[in-house]
């Protein structure tokens, strides 16, 4: 089976059927054989397309791939490929302590190896919790064959007492009804679990539903992929379909670096602001964009960002959740009302343009999809900040913050880890208001260690009981997508290897101006040198087996939490067989 399209033999006949060795070609080909596939499929010339499985039951946000895969088989099948499901290391943020962000790169390192060294074509790249998605683009950006997403797709809508609840975002306004005790501990579980009522990631806009938005954004995977609930039935057809198209996508040579342009990820930066997306977002594309060689500044999205409206009606920006987004046209209906500020003409796996991919999409309710003269916000959805605190950057989600907030100056109110936090945030004797700045260290991705998501730090219960609902906090943490508020993230340097905001102290007053993408607690820079230099850094959190080796490895939230020597685009990438 051969197809004039593709110039170039299929990798897997270097294992299946090489007549130049055939001792080693036989040992490959009989283990093969022994559960159940034939000769004839391995040395037909059939495509071997490997299914990277990351549905577990440790993973339940990505459980339903279990479900799916046997309709992306058949699809394979249909077209002629021989179907291989293989597992990839399994990340749940809601369950991996302290963070599964400790765990991004370890699930690349360990998929970018099977890439390279299995007998696989093609890849269909199975995504859905928050950084299984970037894992397994960053390992398809490496390996360079051809390669598709194919998302689990959101839960069904949440209901709580006839009210629509989204999961995750959910929490927080539990969390704060629980400290005013407007409700008890069991009526704040049966609020939360309402909001989570099927198989499927986060129904809200958070970083599982973003990130898959950013992959068809990237044209990494079928138009509409990222939008389907996942228990309907549509959700089963596209993976079906992507079955199909990633056979096609290796007969035709249509791999990673020929989709994911530096074109294609200003795409994904602009969707990423229309769509109102997460924080997290930025930290995974610029890790993408290292795997691909491509620089993007933390300055680009900025740029991107004034010039982008927010148009989706979704929690925690907005007041819908997926089900209504999915009816309303899901994310091609939204690009389509973006084309004009989009790369049209890029490829994408359909192996068709953006704008050829998008032509009928169309609107069906704009009130979840807003038009573009009624956004939810005109521009500036996540925008980057630097000041004395952060010098190289920090990044605020200004959709879902109180307005009155992005121009304050206010009291530091300072808690040196997650620890204090806990053990002085909700203290009737707490010296705050809400004015002050509540200010996190030591959360970043050596403090945290892994970066976790505490960046929204719990507004302390003597405030909730006034019935503030947003108070200004900055910290070198993340924050989960599904969250709200007015919450600096991201600060780098981060606190625990010394950066500026290690050096805050209670009292000193911070000034927060939106408009001018500043951040800076106003001491003068002697001082802030005397502070620094009397600093003592935390003990490192691991000293031996993985954790010493992303310590010893990560780099700075504004370089994508990165390792440096996993960055940029090697030729050595796939040695030769050693046989």
């Amino acid at each position: 089976m051969t197809n004039k399209n593709r110039k170039t033999p299929l990798r897997s006949k270097d294992w299946f059927d090489n007549r130049d060795n055939p001792g080693m070609t036989a040992l490959y080909v009989e283990r093969y054989l022994n559960f159940g596939i034939t000769r004839e499929e391995l040395q037909s010339g059939r495509p071997i397309i490997g299914i990277a499985q990351t549905g577990s039951d440790l993973s339940p946000c990505n459980r339903i791939h279990v479900d799916l895969a046997d309709r992306v088989k058949a699809g394979i099948r249909a077209k002629g490929g021989v179907p291989l499901e293989f597992p990839v290391h399994p990340i749940q943020e809601t369950g991996r302590r302290p963070t599964a962000a400790l765990d991004r790169n370890l699930a690349y390192l360990g998929l970018v190896e099977i890439l390279h060294g299995y007998p696989l074509d093609g890849v269909i790249l199975t995504t859905g919790c928050d950084k299984t998605t970037p894992a397994c683009i960053m390992a398809a950006a490496t390996a360079d064959i051809p390669a598709i997403v194919l998302s689990g797709g959101p839960m069904l809508d949440g209901h709580w007492q006839g009210r629509l609840v989204g999961s995750g975002t959910i929490v927080w306004e539990a969390r704060e009804m629980l400290a005013s005790k407007e409700i008890d501990y069991d009526a704040f579980m049966d609020m939360v679990t309402a909001s989570a009522p099927s198989l499927g990631h986060c129904n809200t806009m958070g970083t599982a539903l973003s990130m898959n938005s950013l992959a068809e954004a990237l044209g990494m995977s079928l138009p509409g992929c990222a939008s389907i609930p996942a228990p309907y039935r549509e959700r089963g057809q596209m993976a079906y379909a992507t079955g199909e198209r990633i056979v096609d996508m290796v007969w035709e040579d249509l791999t990673p670096s020929k989709i994911m342009t530096a074109q294609a990820m200003e795409n994904a930066i602009r969707v990423d602001m229309a769509i109102g997306g997460s924080t997290n977002a930025i930290i995974h594309l610029k890790a993408i964009a290292g795997r691909l060689g491509l620089d993007f500044p933390l300055e680009k999205f900025d740029e991107i960002s004034r010039t982008t409206p927010v148009l989706a009606n979704i929690s925690p920006s907005g007041k819908y959740l997926m089900e209504d987004f999915y009816y309303a046209g899901g994310l091609p209906a939204l690009m389509k009302e973006i084309l004009d500020l989009l790369h049209g003409d890029i490829i994408t796996a359909t192996g068709k343009t953006l704008a050829e991919n998008l032509k009928d999409a169309e609107c069906y309710n704009p009130e979840v999809i807003l038009p573009r003269d009624k956004p939810l916000q005109a521009s500036g959805g996540t925008i980057i900040l630097r000041g004395n605190i952060c010098p190289n950057g920090a990044v605020l989600k200004t959709s879902a913050a109180d307005p009155k907030l992005l121009q304050h100056t206010g009291r530091a109110v300072v808690f040196e880890n997650h620890d204090d936090l806990l053990a002085r945030g909700d203290s009737p004797d707490l010296d705050i208001d809400e004015n002050c700045v509540m200010v996190l260290k030591n959360s970043g991705p050596h403090g945290g260690p892994g970066m976790p998501e505490l960046g929204n730090m719990p507004i302390p219960a003597k405030l909730i009981k006034k019935g503030i609902t947003d108070i200004l906090r900055i910290s070198d943490a993340r924050m989960s997508g599904t969250s709200y508020g007015a919450c600096v993230l991201h600060i780098a340097p981060e606190s625990a290897i010394g950066g500026p905001l290690a050096a805050i102290q209670d009292g000193d007053q911070i000034r927060l101006d939106v408009e001018k993408r500043t951040l800076d607690v106003l001491i003068d820079e002697h001082e802030m040198n005397r502070r620094l230099q009397l600093l003592e850094l935390p003990e490192p959190a691991y000293e031996r087996g993985w954790g010493k080796i992303f310590l010893d490895n990560v780099l700075q939230a504004d370089e994508g939490c990165d390792f440096a020597v996993l960055k940029g685009k090697g030729s050595k990438t796939e040695p030769s067989l050693p046989f």
